[in-house]
């Protein structure tokens, strides 16, 4: 049998908007949870308290001017992130993220399965809007791929499995986007846009995924990961 019947078959249909779906969410959020305790156990409630050294001129100073050196001493850290070092690669990697993100929640097609299946709904995209978005996340991807390939410093760093990413996060987009256009044939495409979906569900707790929730937990709970909150957790 020929790979394009193999993925068009109603049988391979069927698994994959069916009993696959459930698997793939249901190691997501396990893998998630394990994850999060992992992080947790490899942490603790850090609970020393700084010694300060005495300084009396300091004291005298106004609140205002303090508040004022402690907003610089920020500006200062933060231009040493990339943030500061590549202010295009931090833009670009936001439009990326946002992308990721917003487009598989909010689109209208996902919705509607949504409430055919739990009888939920959410505030959802026009189709015009998930397409631009669409196609504003596959020219990101097109970014970074290229940087891998061109940039000599990232491309010396780069290795199948950083590759195997890029496939991953990429490929439910663009067999998306194909499937929306009508693109080759649409029970092929759409059943590889499934079958995509849910491996990178599946690969989310387990690969360089992680950070998606990650940043969230270092940048707010764990101290000196470049904390956008006080963190009341340290490294062990």
């Amino acid at each position: 049998m020929e790979i394009s019947n193999i993925f068009s078959s109603a049988l391979l249909y069927n698994l994959a908007r069916g009993p696959l779906v459930w698997i793939s969410f249901l190691v997501f959020f396990a893998g998630s949870i394990f994850q999060i305790l992992r992080i947790l156990s490899l942490t603790k409630n850090d609970e020393r308290i700084g010694i300060q050294a005495k300084d009396s001129k300091n004291k005298k100073k106004p609140a205002k001017e303090k508040k004022k050196e402690a907003i610089l001493s920020w500006f200062q850290q933060l231009k040493l992130t990339i943030v500061g070092v590549s202010p295009i690669m931090i833009i670009v990697t936001t439009v990326f993220h946002i992308c990721l993100f917003v487009v598989p929640v909010f689109l209208l097609a996902h919705n509607i399965m949504l409430d055919d299946a739990w009888g939920l709904s959410i505030i959802t995209f026009s189709e015009k809007t998930a397409d631009i978005l669409t196609i504003i996340f596959l020219a990101t991807a097109l970014f970074f791929l290229l940087r891998r390939l061109f940039v000599g410093r990232v491309r010396s760093i780069t290795s199948l499995y950083d590759c195997f990413i890029w496939i991953i996060a990429t490929a439910p987009f663009l067999t998306g986007f194909l499937a929306y256009h009508q693109m080759f044939d649409y029970r092929t495409v759409i059943v590889l846009h499934m079958l995509f979906g849910e491996l990178m569900l599946i690969a989310i707790p387990f690969t360089k995924f992680t950070h998606m929730f990650f940043f969230f937990i270092f940048r707010f709970f764990v101290k000196s990961e470049y904390s956008l909150g006080k963190g009341n957790r340290s490294w062990y």
